[in-house]
């Protein structure tokens, strides 16, 4: 499993869950194996707020995650992710937190932000 969550600046995994994922400076790559923290790394947003377009999306499916943990997310991401059979999963507070609740089990959907109501790339 692999694991892309919108950071900001990276403080480990204390490192907070971004609320914008396609504005995020950087995402925090997580592989997963037997439920433990393999090997985390930074890949640069290296796409810029690309509204419908959703580049942010397509930045981040360069890598093979399976998995998308962010703090909110437009329509049209989701379903550019949703296309691409990949999961995605609403977390707000740490990195660390939003990896034990997602391999427990315990994490939920994204609804769309209230401010891309129109189904924006966010």
């Amino acid at each position: 499993m692999r694991i892309g969550i919108p950071i900001e600046e990276y403080k480990g995994l204390n490192t907070d869950v971004s609320a914008h994922f396609g504005q995020c400076r950087n995402f925090l790559l997580v592989d997963v194996a037997d439920n433990k923290i393999k090997e985390t790394r930074i890949v640069p947003n290296g796409a810029a707020h690309g509204g419908g377009g959703c580049l942010a999306v397509d930045e981040l499916l360069k890598h093979d995650i399976t998995d998308v943990v962010a703090g909110g997310m437009g329509m049209n991401a989701q379903h550019k992710f949703g296309r691409a059979g990949v999961r995605i999963f609403a977390y707000q507070g740490k990195v660390q937190d939003a990896i034990n609740e997602l391999l427990k089990g315990s994490l939920g959907g994204l609804d769309a932000c209230s401010h891309h109501g129109d189904g924006g790339c966010h």
